[in-house]
């Protein structure tokens, strides 16, 4: 439904997005990501048409966005960072506005959709009133209205939580997941927690350029923490085995704390039967050995960091 190719943004001597290229099929979420000033927003801008590339080219449903930009914007539901709205009309009113830009034309057709678009984004006890009177989370469902209110099969979300508090960003997610099965989604965030409750697929984007596009689980597997271990020890005593096992090339770290040590595989494989091997022969009694969960976070810290260091 999104195909991306190459696409590229000069500003003045500063390339902004060079060389992005990826593509969102129906039921996929995908997220993008990386630090302020990667490049989410200008790759965003491209792609639903806002700002034109300076080379590439993205296609939404066929269309090529700057050859085409009219059929390809009718099959786009756009939020854009900060969303728009027009603070004195009512959620109706604004909603009624969308709907002719949209070219709903018989007033059946967008009080039909209206009516469908408020009860997806739970506006029925706001219909009347102005939107500048709205918490920032009902302006969010406001905004995310205006870009389903057509029922577009390409979303394109960008920043859609933020600034919202953690009730409010848990409303907007649930709306998001429950469209995601008949849509194409792109979801621009840099709130890592928002990928791991929604996303299929996670794209990271460092100075421009992709550093990563894989599912999140195979995004972690390519991390070396994946496969560390746990122990918790039974009698409480860690320090021979701290020493024994910060002694083993196999081993890049211990983290000891007071009944549990916590080992990273130096080249992220697995390293259950070295444990069990070293509880064997030192007689050590182990209660529990379980996995060191690897949060995206630090897989993403590690990747844009060691981008980072490189320029």
């Amino acid at each position: 439904m999104i195909e991306v190719d190459n696409l590229k943004k000069d500003f003045g001597t500063i390339r902004a997005v060079r060389g992005v290229t990826f593509q969102v099929e129906k039921g996929d979420i995908l997220g993008f990501l990386g630090p302020n000033g990667a490049g989410k927003s200008t790759t965003m801008k491209m792609v639903t048409g806002f700002l034109p590339p300076t080379g590439g080219c993205a296609h939404i449903g066929g269309h090529d966005i700057q050859k085409n930009p009219i059929d390809a914007k009718k099959l786009i539901g756009y939020l854009p960072e900060n969303s728009p709205l027009y603070q004195e009309m009512t959620v109706f009113e604004f909603l009624s506005f969308i709907a002719e830009l949209r070219e709903m034309r018989s007033r059946e057709e967008r009080t039909t959709k209206i009516g469908r678009v408020m009860e997806i984004c739970h506006l029925g006890g706001v219909r009347n009133q102005p939107i500048e009177t709205l918490s920032k989370g009902f302006r969010q469902r406001v905004g995310l209205a205006q870009a389903v209110i057509h029922d577009p099969p390409c979303l394109v979300l960008d920043e859609p939580t933020d600034g919202l508090d953690p009730n409010q960003k848990q409303e907007v997610r649930r709306l998001i997941a429950s469209m995601a099965e008949e849509k194409a989604i792109v979801l621009s965030t840099h709130i890592l927690e928002e990928v791991e409750a929604m996303c299929t697929r996670i794209i990271i984007i460092a100075k421009g350029e992709i550093l990563v596009d894989e599912t999140p689980e195979a995004l972690r597997r390519r991390h070396p923490r994946y496969n560390a271990l746990r122990i918790t020890l039974r009698n409480g005593e860690t320090a021979q085995m701290q020493e024994h096992f910060s002694s083993l090339p196999q081993i890049s770290e211990v983290i000891a704390e007071e009944h549990r040590l916590t080992l990273i595989p130096r080249d992220g494989n697995k390293i259950d039967d070295l444990i069990f091997e070293a509880s064997r022969d030192h007689g050590w009694p182990i209660q529990s050995l379980e996995k060191a969960p690897i949060r995206l976070e630090e897989v993403f810290w590690d990747l844009t960091q060691k981008t980072a260091s490189l320029t």
